[in-house]
């Protein structure tokens, strides 16, 4: 299917490219950490057979600019300027800490028609990401030592183990993750402390649906239920699947059936 490609200046003049596809109600799709706007096609192929469907590139990535200094209150702004690019009522749909970063932009008042989030990598305050990782994370992209960044992100982030990141090292897979290295502070920043930030979200008026795989982490389900717990009215569901990923011919059905709920 074509895509329509386009950009929008955000509030600070950074120019966000992103790209529409299919026809129907617009469903704004927010990337999780080490991907660009192409970053989850199988899901967006589903979508499209009911849905007009947007993916941008996050500032920093892709096609987009990355004005200085960095703050979550840009990428707010970035969101906001995507979203107020269509006359007709956003849907938005974050994965990841792209969800988290979606439901920041809903408790600031991004105006949303509903809001779906796929597992937003929070953690339980026993659980937490390990002490000063934000500053660990800054001092290794600011030394050019990408490499390590990736490791510190797939180890202390992500959680995965050491095996598993070596064994990615050996694939063509590591250039790409390597090339978004200096975005990996931004997710962090996104991240703040890692606890679900209750407050904000308690603000959410948005219709929200919020879901998890059957085959992630526990930390990664308890995070699920307590954004959704923090968030007035919001739903829960869990999917089969694997870990942090549940197949888009499983997942774009659920997501469907909210979008389309008039309640």
């Amino acid at each position: 299917m074509t895509a329509m490609i386009d950009t929008v200046k955000s509030a600070d003049g950074t120019p966000i490219a992103f790209e529409r596809r299919g026809a129907g109600p617009v469903v704004v799709v927010v990337a999780g950490a080490a991907n660009d706007r192409h970053g989850d096609e199988p899901l967006v192929a589903e979508l499209t057979a009911e849905f007009s469907v947007v993916t941008y590139d996050r500032r920093g990535r892709g096609d987009s600019g990355d004005t200085a200094p960095y703050a979550v209150e840009r990428e707010i702004e970035d969101l906001a300027a995507v979203v107020a690019s269509f006359a007709e009522p956003v849907i938005v749909h974050g994965i990841s800490s792209g969800g988290a970063l979606a439901l920041l932009a809903a408790a600031s008042g991004v105006p949303m028609a509903r809001l779906s989030v796929f597992e937003p990598p929070y953690r339980a305050e026993a659980e937490e990401v390990p002490e000063g990782y934000a500053d660990e994370m800054r001092a290794l992209v600011a030394a050019d030592r990408w490499d390590e960044a990736v490791t510190l992100f797939m180890t202390a982030a992500v959680g995965s183990p050491a095996e598993a990141v070596e064994e990615a090292k050996a694939t063509p897979m590591w250039a790409e993750l390597r090339s978004f290295a200096p975005t990996l502070v931004y997710e962090a920043r996104v991240m703040g402390d890692s606890k679900v930030p209750a407050k904000r979200l308690a603000s959410i008026a948005t219709p929200v649906l919020v879901v998890n795989s059957s085959g992630s982490t526990d930390w990664l389900k308890t995070a699920a239920l307590l954004t959704t717990k923090a968030i007035p009215g919001a739903k829960h569901v869990q999917l089969d699947g694997e870990f942090h990923d549940v197949p888009a011919g499983r997942l774009a059905p659920e997501l469907g059936a909210f979008y389309r709920d008039p309640r």
